[in-house]
Parts: C-alpha cells; structure tokens; sequence
C-alpha cells in the first residue's frame, strides 16, 4: 500500500466507487460517459468550457489595455499549484501530522496526479475567480470603491455562489471529505468543512483579487505582468493561513472553532452585501462572460439540486437556499445595472 493511497483514501475511495491503487501515476483519460454519476460530465463542461469563455474574455480585456483580468485568470492557476498539491499528498510536503489525509475526487473524465487531481477543479480556479471579479466589476465597485472594497465584496459573491455547489458535491459523490479528520474537517456545517467554506470559498479569492487589482491593475505588460502575476498567486495562500488563526488558537475545541468561523462568515455576508447593496450608479455595463455564465452557473446547479439523485452525505439545504437567494438578487442587480440608462 503506498503512501499516496494509504488506508484513509483506500477507503474513501472505494466508498466513491473506485480503487486508488489503480490509478494512472500521471494522467487518465475517461470516456465521458463512464464516470459514476450523470452530473460529473455536465458539471465539467460547465466549468471547462466556463474556464475557456472567461480567458477569451480576459485576453479581449487586455487587448482594451486591462490586464487585471489576464493576470487574475493565470494567478488562480498559479495559486491552485501552490496549494493543492500539499492537500492531495501531504506525505510528500512532510505535513501529513499537520493536515492529515483530507479529501478524495470522484474519477472524472480527465484526472491528473494519481486521480486526485480532475481537469475541471483546474479549470475551476480561473472560471470561479472570474465569475466573481466580472459580477463585482460589473456592479462598478472597484471603479467606485476601489480593490480592497471590491476584494470584499469577491469574497462574498463567492461565497454564495460557490457553496451552492460546495453543498451538494458529496451528496452526489462528487468527491468525499474523510471524516476522521479532526484537524481539519471539524467542524463542519452538515457535510462540509466550515475551514473550507471561509478559508477556501471567500478568503483565499477575495485576497488573489485584492493581490492580483494592487500589483497588476495599470498599464503591465509582458515580464512586468508575469512577475506579478506570479506573486500574487504565490501570496494567496497565506492570507488564508492568517484569517484561520483564530480558529486554531482553539484547537481540539470544535464548538469553539465553529463560533469562531461562523462569525468570520457573517463578516464576509455583512461586509459583502453591504458594499454591493450601496454600491455606485454609474457602473460600467457588464461584459457577455458577467451577462451570460454566473446565470448559467447558476441554474445548472439548480437543476442538480432539484432531480440529482444521491445517496452521498447531504449538504445544509437551510444554508444552501440563503446562498441561491443572495446569489439571485446579486445577479438581479447585475441585469438592473445593464437596463439602466447611461449617467448624465
């Protein structure tokens, strides 16, 4: 048994279906009808194709001369290879004690790193960072408010929209949490982490947008914007180290931890829907990728929540449906913003 597939993946595994020691080493490539659930293949095209529509639109911004958008879409790549290598084998990085085993994919039809590693959460990163920053954008905060105030306001809206799907991931065994992991995955809001949902769902987007506006927003080009770029992605991971140092002063204490971490999430609701319910008239109008995917995201996940049938660990319904309200009336402000007649 090795150490990539010891016996908490082994059986987390093969409670999603498969076995983890048979597993291609570097890459796997599926028919897209063979995964175990009728949604992984909508869902990765979903957010495949999101990843795609979102650089077309980034490479259009840069050519009007904003390079925020380009150096976001690589920044979200840059941080997704700092940190999710270390979570998938922390046996390798010598944080095993740290971290612990955490969590296990499903076999999708492209997976990378032993399986751990699907194309579509690759994708994930730019198309999610995107979705945000354009919505945000949209709404003219970073205009009005400038990028820390805009940074916030990210972090909100992907909150709400991500743990729409965050929710219902492992009740369609979309992948599973090991729920013998005290470190990290308690406590947890029903079947998921509430150090994810903060850690991962607000913060660590809300601070790449922050890093990405403060050091590649102006006119960068080429090695300039690169290096920035770099860095910014670089940078992500720790500012989630520092908002979950709260928490971890109370380890071992999960009732504590969840105080903690549920009044961190109410910050980021309250800070979020007030910056973007006060939010300036004159805003720029929204771009095809702002008009067309977050609705799309959207009521895709709908549809899962309502016919997709599982037998997975069900998310917080009660939760849920307050982020597909929030997530409905940013949208609502959104499509009000491009009726609105121009200012002056």
């Amino acid at each position: 048994m090795t150490a990539a597939c010891g016996p908490e993946a082994d059986a987390l595994t093969r409670g999603l279906g498969f076995d983890c020691h048979d597993v291609a080493p570097v890459v796997s490539v599926r028919w897209p009808w063979a995964p175990a659930h009728w949604t992984m293949p909508l869902l990765e095209l979903l957010i495949v194709g999101a990843a795609v529509f979102a650089l077309v639109h980034a490479v259009r911004r840069y050519r009007a001369g904003d390079p925020v958008n380009l150096a976001l879409w690589w920044a979200s790549l840059v941080y997704l290879f700092v940190t999710e290598p270390p979570l998938y084998f922390p046996e390798w990085f010598g944080l095993d004690k740290l971290y612990g085993f955490i969590f296990a994919h499903n076999e999708f039809t492209v997976q990378f790193m032993a399986d751990r590693l699907p194309l579509y959460i690759v994708a994930f990163y730019p198309a999610f960072s995107q979705l945000a920053y354009e919505v945000v954008r949209a709404l003219g905060i970073f205009r009005g408010r400038g990028p820390l105030a805009g940074s916030v306001a990210v972090a909100f809206v992907c909150q709400v929209f991500y743990e729409v799907f965050d929710q219902l991931g492992p009740r369609l065994k979309w992948w599973a949490w090991n729920p013998g992991n005290r470190i990290v995955n308690h406590p947890a809001l029903a079947s998921v982490p509430m150090t994810s949902m903060l850690l991962f769902a607000s913060v660590s987007f809300g601070a790449l947008t922050y890093l990405v506006s403060r050091l590649a927003g102006g006119p960068h080009r080429g090695w300039s914007l690169a290096w920035r770029t770099v860095v910014a992605g670089v940078l992500t991971p720790p500012t989630m180290a520092i908002a979950g140092i709260p928490s971890s002063l109370f380890d071992g204490d999960t009732a504590v931890q969840a105080w903690i971490l549920g009044v961190e999430l109410a910050l980021v609701w309250i800070a979020g829907a007030w910056i973007i319910a006060t939010g300036r008239a004159d805003r720029p109008p929204p771009s095809a990728f702002a008009r067309v995917y977050p609705a799309a995201y959207l009521g895709v996940l709908a549809v899962f929540w309502l016919i997709a049938d599982g037998d997975g660990p069900a998310g917080s319904v009660p939760y849920v449906l307050a982020c597909f309200a929030a997530a409905g009336l940013v949208l609502v402000a959104l499509y009000r913003n491009e009726r609105a007649p121009a200012p002056g």
